[in-house]
C-alpha cells in the first residue's frame, strides 16, 4: 500500500474473480488470478498474469509513462483481428513498480476505453 501526504492511496488485493478481456469482439485474455488495484480517483484496474493474455495479439511499443505512485509503465498495441486496425497502447504493465506496489510487477492491465473488461463476482474489498 502506498499513501502520499496529499492522501492519494494505491492498494492491491489478490482475487479469484474470473476476468475476461475483449477487444473488438475478440477474447484476448481470461484470468482467474487477477490482482485488483485500487487507486484514489481512478476506477478499479485488474492486472493479469501475462500467461493469461494472448500475447500473439499484441506488440510492444516504445511508449513509456511514469506514475509517481506505481513507477514506469511499458505499453503494447493490439494488432487487430482482420476487421479492425491496430489499437495503440491499449495494454500496460509496470515491469519494476515502486516498492509499495510489488504485486503488479510484470502484470498486464487494459484501458477500458478500448477493451471490454468483465469481472465475474464482486471484487475483494480494499485493505483498511
Amino acid at each position: 500500500m502506498s499513501t502520499t501526504p496529499q492522501g492519494h492511496l494505491v492498494t492491491t488485493v489478490h482475487s479469484t474473480q474470473t476476468v475476461t478481456v475483449e477487444i473488438d469482439g475478440e477474447v484476448v485474455a481470461r484470468s482467474k488470478r487477477p490482482v485488483v488495484l485500487y487507486e484514489t480517483g481512478l476506477p478499479i484496474r485488474y492486472y493479469l498474469p501475462p500467461e493469461d493474455v494472448d500475447l500473439t495479439r499484441f506488440e510492444a511499443t516504445d511508449t513509456h509513462t511514469t506514475c509517481p505512485f506505481k513507477g514506469v509503465a511499458s505499453y503494447w498495441t493490439y494488432l487487430g483481428n482482420g476487421d479492425t486496425g491496430p489499437r495503440p497502447d491499449v495494454v500496460w504493465a509496470y515491469p519494476e513498480p515502486i516498492a509499495s506496489v510489488p504485486d503488479i510487477a510484470g502484470l498486464l492491465s487494459f484501458y477500458d476505453t478500448v477493451a471490454q473488461v468483465t469481472a465475474e463476482g464482486e471484487p475483494p474489498a480494499p485493505p483498511a
